[in-house]
């Protein structure tokens, strides 16, 4: 974990298209693969995914719920849209061992920032999380960047 890297970075705002689902901790694996599929047929043009977005926010601690909403920059009628807000935003660039570990990888980013960065920082998170992909995580060296919105602690 000490290799896992946090830096700090201000994002401009961005609109995204794509669909939305209701997920949870047990179903995130099926419920992204499910969206994604759903996504890509709909654009029917497989070059023009990326940048690609998995977003999660809303998550309740109590239920492990949250929404999920996954798109990209393209905009299609047959899909809603969703705003990402501008703001500081923390970034972990994650780079799976394996290329078809993104799972366990995106775990342990997550694990690292929520149980072991954030709360020695002088930040607090603002329930808004995204994983954006990029031609960076095709190949054969991978990476994604994590971006987590935060705002400094007054």
């Amino acid at each position: 974990m000490s290799d896992i890297k946090v830096r700090i970075m201000n994002m401009e705002q961005t609109r995204i298209y794509g669909l939305r689902k209701m997920s949870n901790d047990k179903t995130i694996s099926a419920d992204i693969r499910t969206i994604s599929e759903k996504y890509r047929l709909i654009l029917d043009n497989p070059d023009a995914v990326l940048p690609f977005y998995v977003l999660s926010r809303y998550y309740d601690v109590k239920s492990r719920g949250f929404e999920l909403f996954i798109g990209g920059t393209l905009k299609n009628e047959k899909l809603e849209y969703q705003m990402i807000p501008a703001g500081k935003y923390a970034c972990i660039t994650i780079r799976p061992r394996l290329g078809f570990l993104w799972g366990a990888a995106v775990r342990a980013a997550k694990t690292y920032f929520y149980t072991k960065w954030l709360p020695d920082s002088k930040y607090e998170a603002l329930n808004l999380e995204y994983e954006y992909h990029t031609e960076k995580s095709m190949g054969r060296h991978p990476s994604v960047d994590i971006m987590f919105a935060v705002r400094k602690i007054q």
